[in-house]
């Protein structure tokens, strides 16, 4: 009884020494399988030393030693892997066996096996954590290992058969309870880490749902103020600030008197996280390297913000005292870099789609406009001898026309406005077809507010024209119908004309073939589909009362990848 409770006071010295050995972020690295080789060297160290302390707190027995030398290496190998169990228990099996005495070589050799034993424990068993169950389990069957290896190996036999009996149960039972409550201290500290870091990324998440909208457009003074606010009314911090490569665009809290929104980059650190793209920490002053001498900032994490590979800028998070950067402010500001860093990506890759939308629709017009502008002027052409005022009256719709349609061309208008300018082209026809075109307009006041791209409908209209009605002798009567259907608008074109041929219009609209003499009409169904959707488009089908019949629906309101003027507008 003398030696258990001797043998559990020592296990006390080992076990608390254990407890704060989880305060070391190298230390809890490893046990989150993060460490680098030269961590785990390090750590492997540590062990074998923590193991050399048990052998010095040992209980001298029968010229021996009953001690907990083998928790430390036993540990290390539960943790850590077969290494850093064999090596650490190495060293501390070395130098026990430097120690000397009857059983140096036999507490050498079972130390190094033992620790070995906790890393193919480790690997073998694949639960994590490992239950302190299995941690008691396997530092009993190592210790009894232990003895046999005594029997085996210290001489002579007498001696070492009497000393199993004396230490044999005191060191299996208190050792095995130091390794199974060595793992449940590592693991408590493992599962408040995690909390914290759980808190941490809650945090993170929830400030980087906030200020989405505004990363979202781009980083900008506007868009910087608004996150920097956030920040700080989340986090509590001192101060919190956002740059661009070159300049702050937000600065709020403490030091914001010297600290101001179009400066340029003032601190050190900031400089070199711009530079080197690493997150830089910097725990005094000094290490900020702000030329104010009365700057209240005392520590920070300066985390760059990238986009496309490019530092774009920074991130800053302050304290206005030193040394305050503790692990959770490094997780929350690297965690707040990465998701800012991907939420401005975003949106410079929103950017780059909508210039090539708006160069797509642009590239779509210059085809329309010199089609419809070459009939107009064929049309006026053909009245000018005849009627010379009536043609300065056609050319005053036409530059009427082109004038309105040119102040905005890649911005939708509204259905009303199109009308107007389908108006403007039917009277230019009109002219020249005379009684033979007959015009029907019917827009409920509903649908009329509704958006679309400008010169949507005169290509339809100029198609019904020309090869609906322009074959027929006697002409015939184009009808243009809006109304509001299931929260859309319905736009319908239809003619009374000689028909086409709906299975080439089909097969233009889809891509399958290519007639120049359609560009207006694959133009019309392009653009309505690079604003609003795959949905939308044109839908050609017979006219119940002969002809053609073509329509298309207008959403209420535009997608986001469209132009601002679409998704902002509907009502």
């Amino acid at each position: 009884m003398p030696l258990f409770i001797a043998l559990v006071e020592r296990m006390s010295v080992v076990i608390t020494l254990a407890f704060v050995l989880t305060r070391s972020h190298t230390f809890r690295k490893l046990l989150q399988e993060q460490a680098s080789s030269r961590q785990k060297f390090l750590l492997i160290l540590v062990f074998g030393f923590m193991g050399i302390f048990g052998s010095y707190t040992g209980v001298p027995v029968q010229d021996a030693l009953a001690n907990s030398r083998v928790i430390a290496p036993m540990v290390g190998g539960l943790f850590g892997g077969p290494l850093v169990g064999l090596l650490s228990g190495l060293i501390a099996g070395g130098h026990r066996f430097f120690m000397g005495g009857f059983t140096a070589l036999a507490c050498g050799v079972s130390t190094t096996v033992e620790g070995l034993l906790g890393g193919l424990v480790a690997r073998t068993y694949h639960r994590r954590p490992i239950p302190w169950p299995v941690a008691f389990a396997a530092g009993f069957a190592a210790e009894a290992l232990q003895m046999v290896i005594i029997l085996a190996l210290a001489r002579p036999f007498a001696a070492a058969w009497s000393l199993v009996k004396v230490i044999a149960w005191p060191m299996m039972l208190v050792n095995a309870s130091g390794i199974a409550l060595a793992v449940i201290i590592i693991q408590n500290v493992l599962r408040e880490q995690e909390l914290a870091g759980a808190v941490q990324a809650q945090k993170a998440l929830k400030i980087a749902n906030k200020t989405l909208p505004y990363l979202r457009r781009g980083l900008n003074r506007d868009s910087a103020s608004q996150a920097a606010a956030i920040i700080m009314e989340t986090t509590g911090l001192e101060a919190v600030a956002i740059t661009s490569d070159d300049e702050i665009l937000a600065h709020v809290g403490a030091g914001s008197d010297h600290h101001y929104q179009g400066q340029k980059v003032l601190t050190s650190a900031t400089r070199q996280a711009l530079e080197t793209g690493r997150i830089q920490v910097a725990q005094t002053e000094a290490e900020i390297g702000c030329y104010h001498k009365d700057c209240p900032l005392k520590a920070a994490v300066v985390v760059p913000l990238n986009s496309r590979g490019k530092v774009i800028g920074t991130l800053k998070l302050y304290h206005t005292r030193a040394n305050a950067v503790g692990p959770l402010d490094l997780e929350l500001a690297a965690g707040l870099g990465h998701l800012f860093s991907t939420q401005l990506e975003l949106a410079e890759i929103d950017r780059q789609e909508q210039l090539v939308t708006s160069a797509e629709i642009r590239a779509l017009q210059s085809q329309i406009n010199p089609h419809f502008l070459f009939n107009a002027l064929n049309t006026i052409m053909s009245v000018c001898r005849l009627d010379p005022e009536k043609a300065r009256q056609l050319l005053g719709y036409l530059g009427d026309f082109f004038r309105r349609n040119l102040q905005h061309p890649d911005r939708p208008i509204t259905l009303a406005t199109e009308i107007d300018h389908v108006r403007s082209y039917l009277a230019i026809e009109k002219a020249r077809f005379g009684s033979r075109l007959e015009v029907s307009i019917d827009v409920e006041p509903g649908a009329a507010n509704y958006l679309l791209p400008a010169l949507t409908l005169q290509p339809l209209v100029e198609n019904a024209v020309k090869h609906g009605l322009l074959p027929r002798r006697e002409g015939g009567r184009v009808t243009i119908t809006a109304r509001e259907v299931n929260g859309e608008a319905l736009i319908t074109v239809s003619d009374n004309g000689v028909g086409i041929d709906l299975d080439k219009v089909n097969s233009l609209l889809t891509g399958k073939t290519g007639n120049s003499n359609n560009v207006g009409l694959l133009n019309v169904h392009e653009r309505l589909r690079l604003l609003y959707g795959p949905e939308y488009g044109l839908r050609f089908s017979p006219n119940p009362g002969g002809g053609t019949r073509v329509e298309f629906f207008l959403p209420r309101q535009g997608r986001a990848g469209c132009e601002e003027g679409v998704a902002s507008c509907a009502s």
